[in-house]
């Protein structure tokens, strides 16, 4: 009763004289947050796995690359994994905007952790900024919307691309900024530069919040003293178990960094498993529903196993530009961090291809099925390493390769995501059952937590022997286009299970 009285009494964004490219003022806020967040992320992305395996005399950890590689997984995985908590505590205690200021603050608080030459404040740091991700991650898309008069707002669309700019623009310069000052003057250097990134967007935030909607404010499902209680209790009994086990193996002498990267793995891959279980066990579902949830298993497996790959962007891959590829391209010398500049780049110059070419083939009826999208992507991200792998054995012999190979690897693999992710976006919210319509966005996410939970742990298993090798390049590469090929060939049957999604 109380959720219906607020939402009627809820407006949209201020209406005021000043726009931002002709839309809501709020949107400058909101792009401007989360261009400084993304450039804290992909800034200390960037360095990440290059400080964890620098020696200890450099200034670094001093890690193998395997066990920096796992680290490096498991991390990404949780930042995706927490956006479900994230987007729960906004829709049940706090409402978004508090949700995503609570969440910045708290990810600009990690990132001053890793400027501080500990190992221990660089590991809370890194589990700090997973949580704030989570926070903000799941929140800040959605109030994007609150800025418009419902689904059907002309300039909705619009906004959220002007909005996915502010993204890549973060992530695009951010290895350039960050990157070079750590990897050329200190890496607490480069570290803290990316928490005065996430400051920036926070104060972005907090001083353009009255030109947000006051949508953003309302928590679309109170939770009940009840329910808080018992939640509250669980959380605890969970948490205090984990304490006391993890301090008893710390005070015997027992730990290492695999008794967190093997459970946080092993829990990133079952919670995805556990949720489809849930769903296809719902007696509530129609048959049309179950039918096009069994076909969603198979898109989502297919991200899982492209996220896979294509996440090693800043573990494998960093740790070749740093070791095996030549820092020099035309008499211009520059960090191997600027590598990671080139995702975003990439994104910026094809997207709009992307988006004209899918219009153009549909007019000739010749667009592909949602299904063959996915297959081109597997197949794209396969080659991608195949490319690794001979950039690997060109390297072998000691010598420093191009830098054309990893600006190749990266290309193949921009145009597998942008042939897969946003169409996967798509079809998650085609084929979500009615009762689940809200969560499966989530779920879409969830795909990147088991791919990266499954890098981590082949990382972990395979070691310093095989990560990085020719080998390991293949292998996965491999596995990538076989999926890809099987997906193709089983297209028929998924598109049955689809029903009237095409």
């Amino acid at each position: 009763m109380a959720s219906t009285t607020v939402a009627a009494d809820v407006q949209s964004a201020p209406h005021s004289g000043k726009t931002f490219l002709g839309h809501p003022r709020g949107l400058a806020t909101l792009f401007m947050s989360e261009m400084w967040e993304r450039f804290s992320y992909y800034g200390m992305r960037a360095l990440l796995v290059l400080y964890m395996t620098a020696s200890i005399t450099e200034g670094g950890l001093g890690m193998k690359v395997a066990a920096a590689s796992a680290v490096y997984s498991v991390y990404t995985a949780m930042v995706y994994l927490l956006a479900l908590p994230g987007g729960w505590i906004a829709d049940r205690f706090l409402g978004a905007r508090k949700t995503v200021a609570i969440g910045g603050t708290i990810i600009m608080i990690g990132h001053f952790l890793l400027a501080v030459p500990a190992s221990v404040s660089f590991f809370v740091g890194l589990a700090s900024i997973a949580i704030g991700s989570g926070l903000l991650k799941a929140n800040i898309s959605t109030m994007v919307g609150h800025l418009y008069d419902g689904p059907n707002d002309p300039r909705r669309d619009g906004g959220f691309t002007i909005f996915y700019m502010g993204i890549n623009l973060g992530s695009f310069f951010a290895p350039l900024v960050v990157g070079t000052v750590g990897q050329s003057v200190n890496w607490h250097l480069g570290f803290a530069l990316a928490g005065v990134g996430m400051a920036l967007g926070l104060g972005q935030f907090l001083l353009g919040t009255r030109h947000l909607s006051a949508k953003s404010d309302v928590v679309t499902s109170p939770i009940s003293a009840e329910e808080k209680s018992a939640i509250f209790r669980k959380a605890g009994l969970w948490l205090g178990a984990a304490v006391v086990f993890y301090a008893i193996v710390v005070a015997t002498g027992h730990f290492t960094i695999n008794w967190a990267v093997w459970p946080l793995s092993i829990a990133g891959l079952a919670i995805p498993v556990f949720v489809f279980t849930k769903v296809k066990r719902d007696k509530d579902l129609s048959s049309d529903e179950q039918s096009k949830m069994s076909g969603y298993i198979w898109f989502f497996v297919a991200a899982a196993v492209f996220w896979m790959i294509y996440d090693q962007t800043g573990s494998t891959l960093s740790v070749f530009a740093s070791s095996n590829t030549a820092s020099d391209l035309f008499g211009f010398n520059f960090p191997s961090s600027w590598f990671q500049s080139l995702n975003p780049l990439y994104v910026m110059a094809l997207a709009p291809v992307f988006a004209w070419l899918w219009i153009w083939l549909s007019k000739r009826a010749k667009n592909p099925s949602t299904t063959m999208k996915f297959a081109i992507g597997l197949l794209m991200i396969g080659a991608s390493f195949f490319v690794m792998m001979l950039a690997m054995a060109a390297a072998s012999g000691g010598e420093k390769v191009s830098p054309l190979w990893l600006a190749t690897v990266y290309l193949v693999q921009t145009v597998g995501e942008l042939t897969l992710s946003p169409v996967g976006l798509s079809v998650t919210t085609k084929l979500a059952p009615v009762k689940y319509a809200s969560q499966m966005m989530g779920v879409w996410f969830l795909a990147v937590t088991a791919g990266d939970c499954v890098a981590a742990i082949f990382q972990l298993v395979l070691g310093d022997s095989v990560v990085g090798s020719t080998w390991y390049f293949a292998i996965q590469g491999a596995m990538a286009l076989v999926a890809g090929v099987a997906l193709a060939l089983y297209r028929k049957n998924v598109v049955r299970l689809m029903g009237d999604v095409h």
